[in-house]
């Protein structure tokens, strides 16, 4: 195994530069003849919140012009006059009947006031129950991966897009959910409940909830399902607790097909952070941009009992920073911390394939991760975002790290064009790998042998160019939800001379250097989303 590198440092020119660099040779010294070892954990994986979930770094994406910010307000009105955040209130004999309109204020800037959801209609006039605010929501993507130049009909480095030259239905996405909603005294209830089908349940398992109950390319999971809480306890804007399933936080792109800006992932968002936890999860509101987030869950992707990994607790720990510089500036810094290896006995099939058992040492072993997304918002069509992450993994000597860019500029409301840049380092090989069966993911979480192949250490490029395209003629005529087409063109690249691209691998040979030195690739997907 390659020993654990500094992290370089790699700047935003040099990101964006990033064309110029892919068509360059070995900009990373390694030796190419090191043979990558077996993995022997589990690769922590990416990330994605829903309609309620905490807003993680893939919100950051957007431009101002598709979401518009709900920033709170910098204090609460008062007899004509403001409050400044964090500042006390007036004493009660000062303000009189002011100080319960202080209360309803806060209250209302905290969480949203009962409103009717989308799949009840009371008539006017009537008073609204709390379960008139539900909603439902329904995301159907297709797309396809185009790769002429493959000889394995696989895109590698990818998890969800990678059959090549397939059309393939990736997901259809339904959730049963309710905003966090004030039920009085300055506390709020909410909930979400969502679940999966298509090729890409195949790797968004967790284990214990449905896992394994279908085996072919399209499968069912499900993703959300947590009771959220609001709590006005300690600060002036009180705790929000969510207790139960929940997308990961780390990550600048989302399982959810618009929580992202293009069909295709990065190497980050797509292997080295957590998809799906299980625990509790409470963000504390510091200050008025200030929010501290701490958790403990099971671990990616696991549960508890005959479906934990090694049953140590894990969790996270982290800062958001929101609109700061008059709201043009928002920045996401979250860990998430524990042993992830599976503490049983590695198992081996007839055919030759290792599950991901390590034995007693993955009680103790620890996997560090880590992730900072900073999102600058230029204007009110132009937002670039830049997003670092970091994992090392003390079990599998795995170390992995890297830095993409983006720029987002909303041309017009059905138009918006997406560029992003990524280099990103695999100090191993153990952790860029392609989970070549059906259900080789899901048998890696539960340690059975699975079908799998890597690459040597690598540095990889990669640079897509693509766009969000909302025909206004097709959906002016919907009668519900709307139409996205996504292109994209990408291109990646080994920095470092290995050659990991469009060839398979066998149980014989699991590690490919007998491929290409890049993949260029044509992709394009639909989603209509109500």
């Amino acid at each position: 195994m390659a020993k654990q590198n500094r992290v370089k440092q790699v700047t935003l020119a040099s990101v964006l530069m990033m064309g110029c660099t892919l068509g360059a040779e070995a900009v990373c010294a390694e030796p190419s003849g090191t043979r990558a070892g077996t993995r022997l954990s589990v690769p922590a994986k990416r990330v994605r919140p829903g309609s309620v979930q905490h807003a993680a770094g893939h919100a950051l994406l957007q431009t101002s012009r598709d979401f518009p910010a709900t920033e709170k307000p910098a204090g609460v009105q008062v007899s004509g006059g403001q409050i400044p955040a964090g500042q006390a209130e007036p004493a009660k004999e000062e303000t009189g009947e002011a100080t319960s309109a202080v209360t309803r204020t806060l209250e209302d800037e905290d969480m949203q006031k009962l409103h009717a959801g989308n799949l009840f209609h009371p008539k006017p006039g009537h008073a609204l129950t709390y379960w008139d605010g539900l909603e439902g929501h329904l995301t159907v993507e297709a797309g396809i991966a185009g790769n002429p130049w493959t000889r394995s009909a696989r895109n590698f480095g990818q998890f969800y897009v990678d059959r090549a030259n397939t059309v393939t239905l990736n997901q259809i996405m339904g959730s049963l959910s309710h905003p966090v909603t004030s039920v009085g005294g300055g506390y709020g209830i909410g909930f979400v409940f969502e679940a999966m089908y298509g090729s890409d349940a195949r790797f968004d398992p967790t284990i214990g909830m449905g896992s394994g109950s279908l085996n072919s390319l399209y499968q069912w999971v499900p993703t959300q399902a947590h009771l959220d809480v609001h709590l006005p306890w300690l600060f002036r804007h009180g705790i929000d607790v969510q207790v139960g399933q929940m997308y990961g936080l780390m990550g600048a792109e989302g399982t959810p097909a618009l929580a992202r800006p293009f069909y295709t992932f990065n190497y980050a968002s797509d292997y080295i952070v957590p998809f799906e936890t299980v625990g509790i999860v409470a963000t504390m509101h510091l200050a008025k941009h200030t929010d501290w987030i701490v958790g403990v869950d099971a671990g990616n992707s696991t549960t508890f009992g005959q479906s934990g990994n090694n049953n140590k607790p894990k969790g996270y720990f982290g800062f958001t920073f929101n609109h700061l510089l008059d709201g043009k500036v928002d920045v996401h810094a979250i860990g998430h911390f524990g042993p992830q290896g599976n503490n049983g006995r590695a198992v081996t099939s007839p055919d030759g394939w290792i599950s991901a058992g390590a034995g007693r040492a993955a009680n103790r072993e620890m996997q560090y991760n880590g992730d900072i997304v900073v999102a600058y918002h230029m204007n009110p069509a132009v937002t670039v975002t830049v997003d670092g992450t970091y994992l090392h993994d003390d079990l599998a000597r795995d170390d992995a790290y890297g830095v993409t860019t983006y720029l987002a500029w909303a041309v017009r409301p059905w138009l918006t064009l997406n560029a992003r840049g990524e280099i990103f380092r695999d100090n191993t090989g153990g952790i860029i790998t392609e989970y070549s069966s059906f259900t080789s993911y899901t048998k890696a979480l539960s340690n059975q042998p699975y079908p799998r192949y890597g690459a040597l250490p690598t540095t990889y490029g990669a640079l897509t160019v693509g766009a969000s395209y909302r025909p206004e003629f097709v959906n002016k005529h919907l009668g519900l939800g709307s139409l996205t087409i996504r292109p994209e063109i990408r291109l990646d690249k080994s920095l470092n001379g290995t050659h990991p691209f469009n060839q398979g691998g066998t149980v014989a040979n699991q590690v490919v250097n007998n491929g290409t030195n890049n993949m260029l690739w044509f992709s394009c997907d639909a989603v209509w989303a109500f």
